[in-house]
């Protein structure tokens, strides 16, 4: 059965920084391409960042570097470094992993970020 848990949301205030966390498993871990994903009151569900299993890397351009997402294979675990937040990053972030382009998708149950003052 495959799990993926987040962890590392909560309440921070502007210019702050989280790190996001997705244990994962069940699964082939090193395989998947990860990805964390938010949604936000009234607003569609958007990809954040995704990071392959080569490592590459892809990111939403709005973000313009502020977020960087990490994986460690051994640990089974992804992360989503939050730098510089801002309030319109207030969103329930979703942990992905993907294999094959949506061939096999599972999703965690979210963490909740809110960057307020």
């Amino acid at each position: 059965q495959v799990q993926l848990v987040e962890s590392g949301g909560g309440l921070v205030q502007p210019g702050g920084s989280l790190r996001l966390s997705c244990a994962a498993s069940g699964m082939t871990f090193s395989s998947y391409t990860m990805g964390w994903y938010r949604a936000a009151p009234g607003k569609q569900r958007e990809l954040v960042a995704s990071i392959t299993s080569g490592g590459r890397t892809n990111y939403l351009s709005s973000l313009k570097g502020r977020f960087t997402i990490s994986r460690d294979n051994a640990k089974n675990t992804v992360y989503l470094q939050m730098n510089s937040l801002k309030p319109e990053d207030t969103a329930l972030y979703y942990c992905n992993a993907d294999y094959g382009s949506g061939v096999t998708s599972y999703w965690g149950q979210g963490t909740q970020v809110t960057v307020s003052s």
